[in-house]
């Protein structure tokens, strides 16, 4: 019994990382054509079409204009507040206060 898995076994392996390889040259294959090359009209990319003004835009995934509910107000509309922006910055900026001259 030990014999046939020692035969078998490096065969197995061999399959499998072949099956394996193949899937991820597939999986970056369809990466590279996931946008147009330049060149190449917009038609032929997945997530991108030409609008009313001639440029390409960026199609939603669901075909609607989707707003993060977090930028609408009680009564469903865009909100006109102002809202919080966090910055990360390095350590090496000296940090801005309001007033401090540009």
């Amino acid at each position: 019994m030990n014999a046939i898995l020692s035969q078998l076994f490096p065969i197995l392996y061999g399959a499998c990382f072949l099956v394996l390889l193949w899937q991820a040259f597939r999986v970056m294959g369809q990466g590279f054509t996931a946008m147009p090359r330049v060149g190449e009209p917009s038609g032929s990319g997945d997530s991108r079409r030409a609008g009313a003004s001639g440029k390409v835009e960026a199609q939603d995934r669901t075909g609607r204009l989707t707003i993060h509910p977090e930028l609408l107000d009680a009564e469903g509309q865009l909100t006109s507040e102002d809202l919080l922006t966090v910055r990360f910055s390095g350590d090496n900026e000296r940090p801005t206060y309001p007033g401090d001259p540009v």
